[in-house]
């Protein structure tokens, strides 16, 4: 088989209008799945558990008679762990324990002790970090179960003191994933509640008589969920609106092509939608890894998937050299961005937009999904240009501490009164003055 994937030369005059053509992806969702979404979440709002049940029921053809039965117990999800295999348990745990131990170490390092100050005059100024009282996790079930998505969104929840963690997971037909399960029981989820799409996404927006309150939804999801987090947004937080998988590789044409083939298949395989380029200065290298796709995919069970993924949306781009490369991903901003080269930290140190980095002819980008310890819920469709991956940080918030002195009072209302006065607010200048005058 031998797919006709996009091959670029960033010479041509017209690079960077065929590049952008590449990385066209339409983020604003269909008129009629917004349409959708919105009245899933209204009839949510409006009657709680009834309009839950009844969206549950009829999407993913289930018979239950009340919410309350779509309640995983926690004796079902330790259940689901003690029945994995030996290997598969221990690989879980074992990742489950490489993620935590970095965000264990991401809180230290990202301020989230708080700080305070004294002033001369006695004046106290700070910020204080506190963690949220409760996160709802979205965790897909449709075409394929994410285990490593619960371990992603919940150990940082854990890590960050977040009180309360509810995961949504929907259940098609009723078929549970095991290992969903058990991932659930290692990440220490409180609640999981067996529904799926823009009515999970309500009932935890807005709770239930059955489904409480959160106060972020976070995790991916199909195209209705993406409509409904957006909706939400300002009753709760949301972490980002993930848009499809993307893996742009840099290489300098010194790694085993099959390597750099399976690696672009590694994304092309998650959806139809996903995107996989590589930039190289060496023509015959790009030859090469062409040649390694139409003879690897052949053997890929999601061969039919990964065929659309890169005909529609992958290309081989030839670069002039890897400085140039660099500037290109900085312009594409991937989600994942894997070095593959020779002295690999002198071209990460030009990288300024990627979600993760991935560094070496070793640091495939499937470590980064399952085990490596960094989260794998990364900013898509270029918004790593000013977004950052799921961390710790996304469970905490921010307070500022203001603790004024007497003596800071004078010197600070001055400064206020003349301020408010200058912007006509009289009642900020006098409640300043009255505390010195």
């Amino acid at each position: 088989m031998t797919l006709p994937i996009r091959k670029l030369d960033s010479t041509e005059p017209d690079f960077l209008a065929q590049l952008d053509a590449v990385l066209a992806f339409d983020t604003v969702e269909d008129a009629a799945i917004d349409q959708a979404a919105a009245h899933i979440l209204a009839e949510v709002k409006r009657r709680g558990d009834d309009a839950v049940l009844e969206f549950t029921n009829q999407f993913d053809r289930l018979a239950a008679d009340r919410v309350s039965t779509l309640e995983i117990a926690q004796a079902e999800l330790h259940a689901a762990l003690e029945n994995l295999s030996p290997v598969r348990r221990d690989a879980l745990q074992q990742a489950a324990d490489r993620v935590r131990s970095y965000h264990e170490r991401q809180k230290q390092e990202c301020g989230s002790a708080g700080f305070t100050y004294t002033e001369a005059d006695g004046s106290v100024l700070g910020q204080k970090v506190t963690p949220l009282d409760r996160v709802g996790i979205y965790v897909p079930g449709g075409k394929a179960a994410y285990p490593s998505s619960v371990l992603m969104n919940a150990i940082p929840a854990r890590v960050a003191g977040v009180s309360e963690i509810i995961m949504v997971v929907p259940t098609p037909a009723g078929v549970k994933n095991q290992l969903v399960l058990a991932a659930a029981a290692i990440a220490g989820v409180d609640r999981v509640f067996t529904i799926g799409g823009a009515q999970a996404v309500g009932a935890l927006a807005y709770g239930t008589a059955t489904i409480p309150q959160v106060d972020k939804i976070v995790g991916p999801g199909n195209a209705y969920v993406a409509a409904a987090k957006r909706r939400v947004f300002g009753t709760v937080g949301i972490d980002m609106i993930a848009g499809p998988s993307e893996i742009l590789v840099i290489c300098d044409g010194s790694t085993d092509p099959d390597w750099i083939a399976m690696d672009l298949f590694s994304q092309a395989e998650h959806d139809e939608l996903a995107q996989s380029i590589l930039l190289c200065p060496d023509a015959a290298y790009l030859v090469a890894v062409e040649a390694s796709i139409n003879r690897l995919l052949a053997d890929m069970p999601r061969k039919d998937v990964i065929a659309t993924s890169l005909t529609n949306r992958g290309a081989l781009v030839k670069v002039r050299d890897m400085e140039e490369a660099c500037a290109i991903a900085n312009r594409i901003a991937a989600e994942h961005l894997e070095i593959s080269a020779q002295d690999p930290q002198r071209w990460a140190d030009r990288i300024r937009h990627a979600g993760a980095m991935f560094l070496g002819r070793f640091s495939s980008e499937a470590l980064g999904d399952y085990c490596a310890g960094p989260n794998h819920v990364l900013p898509t469709s270029r918004t790593a240009r000013f977004s950052s991956p799921l961390g710790v940080y996304d469970f905490q918030k921010r307070s500022s501490i203001i603790h004024v002195s007497a003596a800071g009072a004078h010197t600070l209302g001055k400064i206020a009164a003349e301020l408010a006065y200058g912007e006509g607010l009289q009642a900020h200048a006098r409640s300043a003055e009255m505390r010195f005058r």
